[in-house]
């Protein structure tokens, strides 16, 4: 087993009383996440629909087929789990299973009654303060009404392998699927920070992605040259490559690992992690006051921001055209107003009556 952070010092954890799951979630994912939450009996029609059939079976799967972590069974597993969960004040924490697999991932899924799954690689390559990152994330995707929506994401992804035969229904039902997955790799996202916020070690984080991309030996591996790889990833290339990260990502549901990475470093230099750490958050008690005109815009302005500095190609020329298009737009506007007032546009090849010299 390789747990080569077990011997680390422990940290003093603060405990984030009452804390809000919108305090993690980012602008993109709490903004879809309220307007769902706004339409009154949403989630109670998607529960009833398909909990009928599919939860069972999903919870059946792995009561049959995994291992369910308590302090019999996996217990270093279990020690880490209630450490996240009472680090998130979350007093009665979801269950818990480990499924075979060899790579390093987590999962929460379930409509009534939640649940996480880790695989067995997390278990053995993850030291201590990793494998609690993992499971505060997976405890944000439950706090943050993410199992739900996933599981929906599940089921239609299903659905659309059996309707393929049917163009105009696989269409609509991929339309549909594609804009879950933009919204579940801005649900990840969220889910890195509530890890974060769990663990409360950046470099644990940092840690963590790098062995979802490489593998559990970190001796190789250097983390400045992994968050170089990341800003190579989101702003090197050509059009070409801008088209084929288009490609690869429109149906994938996360985020990649170095992509992660920056994405959090940026939260964390933002000093969003600092003022939450230092007390300065969200309450659950208020959470039925949050606007969801306010979360609207939030998520316009993230998706507005991100168009404005990103260094990508495609968007830089995009950014251009945009621009392009506005300076015609402005020069139009001011030709109109210059022969609506009998000026000519204030062109130097007219004469002020606007005919041509």
């Amino acid at each position: 087993m390789t747990n080569d952070g077990e011997n680390r010092p422990e940290r003093q954890r603060v405990t984030l009383t009452g804390i809000s799951s919108r305090a993690w979630e980012h602008p993109a994912d709490r903004g879809a996440l309220t307007a769902l939450r706004e339409l009154r009996g949403f989630d109670d029609v998607v529960k009833a629909f398909f909990g009928m059939w599919n939860e069972r079976g999903f919870r059946l799967s792995y009561l049959a087929g995994a291992i369910r972590v308590d302090h019999r069974q996996y217990p270093r597993v279990y020690q880490r789990f209630t450490e996240a969960a009472r680090t998130l004040d979350v007093p009665e924490p979801p269950e818990l299973y480990v499924h075979q697999s060899p790579m390093i991932h987590g999962l929460a899924i379930g409509l009534d009654r939640p649940f996480v799954v880790i695989s067995t690689a997390a278990v053995e390559k993850l030291d201590d303060d990793e494998l609690r990152t993992l499971l505060g994330r997976e405890i944000g995707h439950v706090r943050s009404g993410h199992a739900v929506y996933q599981t929906i994401l599940t089921i239609l992804t299903r659905w659309v392998s059996n309707v393929s035969w049917l163009p105009v229904g696989a269409l609509a039902l991929r339309a549909v699927i594609v804009a879950m997955y933009e919204w579940w790799r801005k649900a990840e996202l969220s889910a890195d920070r509530a890890g974060l916020l769990a663990a409360q070690d950046q470099s644990a984080s940092i840690r963590l992605f790098m062995k979802m991309a490489g593998g559990g030996d970190l001796s190789q591996i250097d983390t400045a040259a992994f968050l170089e790889q990341a800003a190579e990833y989101e702003g090197g290339g050509d059009l070409r490559d801008s088209l084929h990260k288009l490609g690869m990502t429109a149906f994938s549901t996360e985020p990649f690992p170095v992509a992660r990475a920056a994405e959090l470093r940026r939260w964390v230099d933002s000093g969003e992690y600092a003022r939450i750490v230092g007390g300065d958050y969200p309450r659950r008690d208020d959470d039925g006051d949050a606007s969801v005109s306010d979360d609207v815009k939030a998520a316009a302005n993230s998706y507005r921001e991100t168009f404005r500095t990103s260094t990508d190609p495609l968007t830089s020329l995009a950014r251009r055209a945009a621009g392009g298009m506005g300076d015609l737009a402005g020069s139009a506007a001011r030709g109109a107003r210059g022969w609506a007032t009998g000026r000519g546009g204030d062109n130097g090849g007219n004469n002020q009556d606007g005919r041509d010299n």
